[in-house]
């Protein structure tokens, strides 16, 4: 069964490539972190704070292309984790279908922060996690 988790802090390193964001369980203590680029760091950065780009970015517009075609972002899972990489799948609803499709874990928090819809972790992937803390 999946935990829903949230996006508890994001660390922006500006002289380093690799940033780090937080994922805290909802109800629960447990926490991990998770290593992105410094790109994804800030879109997401920029979506927390409510800060809007003159024209749409790109998970802005992979949150509108879904909706235009009459899907509905669900909510995102990071499913895998595999040789210190993690895995997600970004969840689209449309006309009563569960849609998954692979994608990186920073692109998939980005697009839930985007579209407002929860984030969850496996939880084989959450006690994987915290192990190799």
């Amino acid at each position: 069964m999946p935990v829903q988790m949230e996006l508890r802090r994001i660390i922006i390193n500006e002289v380093d490539d690799h940033q780090v964001i937080i994922l805290k369980e909802v109800e629960g203590d447990r926490q991990f972190p998770i290593v992105i680029g410094i790109f994804e760091a800030t879109s997401i950065d920029r979506r927390v704070k409510g800060m809007q780009a003159p024209r749409p970015l790109t998970h802005d517009l992979i949150t509108a292309v879904v909706e235009q075609m009459g899907g509905e972002i669900q909510d995102i899972v990071i499913s895998d984790l595999k040789e210190h990489t993690y895995f997600a799948r970004l969840r689209v609803r449309k006309e009563g279908e569960l849609i998954e499709v692979d994608c990186r874990p920073s692109d998939a928090i980005a697009l839930a922060v985007t579209a407002r819809v929860p984030i969850y972790v496996s939880e084989e992937v959450l006690g994987e996690a915290l192990d190799e803390d």
